[in-house]
This record gives C-alpha cells, sequence and structure tokens, in this order.
C-alpha cells in the first residue's frame, strides 16, 4: 500500500496552447498521449510523461467532464488550476481496504490504451490524488 514515487501532475486549462508552450520553454517535451474525448498534451521528462494538460472546451466539455468530473472550470476550489497529484503506488487491495475503513469514497478506472489501473479520492481540501498500479 506504501507510496513508491510521484507519477506526474495534471493542469486543467482554458490556455491549452499557451500551457504547453511554457512546458516545453522548460524542456518538457510533447508526446504520446491516449486517445481521450478531450484536448490535452502530455509532457514528457526523458521517457515519463510528468505534466499532463488537460484542455477544457467551453464549448463542449462533455467529454472531459465523463472521463474526469466537473472540476472547477474558475480554479475557485479545491485543487485550483492543478486538476490532481499522482503516485504510483502497490497494493491497490490493501488500499482500497484502508479508504473503506475509514470511510472515504474512491474511484476506480482502467486507462484505455495502457495496462494501468487506477484509484482517485480527494483529500480534505477537495485535491484529487491519484493512486497508479501499472500492471506487467
Amino acid at each position: 500500500m506504501a507510496l513508491d514515487t510521484l507519477d506526474h501532475f495534471s493542469i486543467r486549462t482554458l490556455k491549452l496552447d499557451e500551457t504547453k508552450d511554457f512546458f516545453e520553454a522548460l524542456g518538457l517535451k510533447d508526446g504520446e498521449r491516449p486517445h481521450f474525448d478531450f484536448p490535452g498534451h502530455w509532457l514528457y521528462a526523458g521517457d515519463h510523461p510528468v505534466v499532463h494538460l488537460v484542455g477544457i472546451d467551453p464549448d463542449n466539455p462533455q467529454g472531459l467532464y465523463d472521463y474526469l468530473g466537473e472540476g472547477d472550470t474558475e480554479f475557485g476550489e479545491g485543487g485550483g488550476a492543478v486538476d490532481h497529484v499522482a503516485f504510483r503506488a502497490s497494493d491497490p487491495e490493501g488500499l482500497k481496504g484502508v479508504l473503506k475503513g475509514l470511510g472515504i469514497e474512491y474511484r476506480e478506472r482502467e486507462v484505455p490504451d495502457m495496462k494501468l489501473f487506477q484509484i482517485f479520492a480527494e483529500d480534505p481540501n477537495g485535491v484529487t490524488v491519484e493512486l497508479n498500479y501499472w500492471q506487467d
């Protein structure tokens, strides 16, 4: 159940291109990303995507809402512009037992095109924490 390492962080943004350009200026490279129903970019440090940009389409945000939920697009609550913090982890069943024991609600998801199982829970401040369990 222990956390192993920080995996990535994700930013919801109405300024997708400007945000991508900023992180590319810092040395990250735009790279492969699963086929989601909303705009975005995964920015890589070497072979690892460390920043996930989640574009908000104000004319049609439904794909984003269906996948990540209806976060605050005005950035006034919870994590603000930072949508969530992610960790690589081990023992998902152990974590689910702990969360259930504490009465903390969580969500599970399989990522399309990847062998990745995820658990999401909100901290007391409304910041989403993502736990990533990579399958062999």
